[in-house]
């Protein structure tokens, strides 16, 4: 395997061509393994990625902490290779309850404060709001980024689960690098008018949820009992009739990735990465098993045929269920 890069923009840094989500080391799919997730990050930049992403709210800063230790035990050139993209603005509560997002300026400089603490660096590589805050114009946040920029905190400044008129209004505010975003082989809303309006201005897409998280990684079974505080016990593609709709699109799926010798989830790792130079694929790996299959995809090359042969198996709209309970799709913008 080859590590290949991409850009993030034209105004954002070179990364590798696949990054890795680190959120799941820390909450929303139940107990991780601490000294795993510790080896999977050291695994991940040995191999060569560097874009590491967070966000500040990722089980209330434990995600920050250990991408911080993981940065510190490095060699010390892996560490200087090393971006780190967070997010930050959403409120939670001691029982993890979600309070909404601040995108007020003051509040922007004091979750940059508390991040760099905790990742223990002088500056943040990306730097965005994890949601709109509906209360505050999209161009006071960017602009108050814009400020840590100048002051040296931050580098580059992104966008995260946006539309089309908040890009452009963001982007006429300050340089923007990327908007992250999901998008996968089974959630691909961006096509219509994000995508288009990103490489208009530029912007790159960094895509979150390759994998739908975990639904079409190949080793989702629709008998898995999902453990205490994993947030796809409540998800709507994985509850029922959808869950078992959505694994017969992973089954046919399954029948395009073994007539190329590949897994399941390296040709849908590899679809994202075809679509476009633009666009920069995080993996969720917990583990260094599924880092090393993630990072498989880098090889697996899709012609025209593999790719007509999987927009059959896996049209668009062929999901069932939103990506979100209804409660959070009422903060996406699209």
């Amino acid at each position: 395997m080859t590590m290949r890069t991409r850009t993030l923009g034209t105004t954002g840094p070179q990364v590798s061509a696949l990054g890795l989500g680190c959120m799941g080391m820390s909450a929303l799919y139940g107990e991780a393994d601490r000294a795993e997730s510790i080896a999977t990050l050291r695994a991940a930049l040995e191999a060569g990625v560097t874009l590491l992403d967070t966000g500040d709210f990722y089980g209330m800063g434990h995600n920050e902490m250990l991408i911080g230790e993981a940065l510190r035990a490095a060699p010390a050139a892996r560490r200087e290779q090393a971006l780190v993209s967070v997010k930050f603005g959403a409120l939670r509560g001691p029982d993890g309850s979600w309070l909404g997002y601040d995108g007020r300026p003051a509040a922007v400089k004091n979750f940059a404060a508390h991040s760099l603490q905790r990742l223990g660096v002088d500056h943040i590589d990306v730097y965005r709001i994890a949601r709109l805050d509906p209360d505050v114009p999209i161009e006071e946040t960017v602009g108050a980024i814009a400020e840590l920029v100048e002051a040296g905190y931050v580098r580059h400044i992104g966008l995260s689960e946006v539309g089309a008129d908040t890009i452009r209004r963001a982007a006429a505010t300050a340089p923007i690098s990327d908007l992250q975003i999901e998008y996968s082989l089974i959630s691909r809303g961006i096509e219509n008018e994000i995508l288009p309006t990103t490489r208009e201005l530029g912007i790159a897409i960094t895509a979150y949820g390759v994998l739908s998280r975990g639904l079409i990684s190949g080793h989702f079974t629709a008998d898995r009992q999902l453990g205490a505080g994993d947030f796809r016990a409540m998800s709507p593609r994985f509850q029922g009739d959808n869950l078992r709709h959505n694994l017969n699109l992973v089954e046919a799926l399954r029948k395009i990735a073994e007539q190329k010798g590949v897994s399941v989830a390296q040709i849908a790792i590899a679809w994202v990465l075809s679509r476009g130079e633009d666009i920069v694929p995080l993996v969720g790996a917990r583990r260094r098993d599924r880092l090393t299959e993630a990072l498989g995809a880098l090889d697996v090359t899709l012609d025209s045929s593999d790719l007509a042969a999987i927009e059959e198996a896996v049209p668009p709209g062929a999901a069932a269920g939103d990506r979100y309970p209804a409660a959070q799709m009422a903060h996406l913008e699209s």
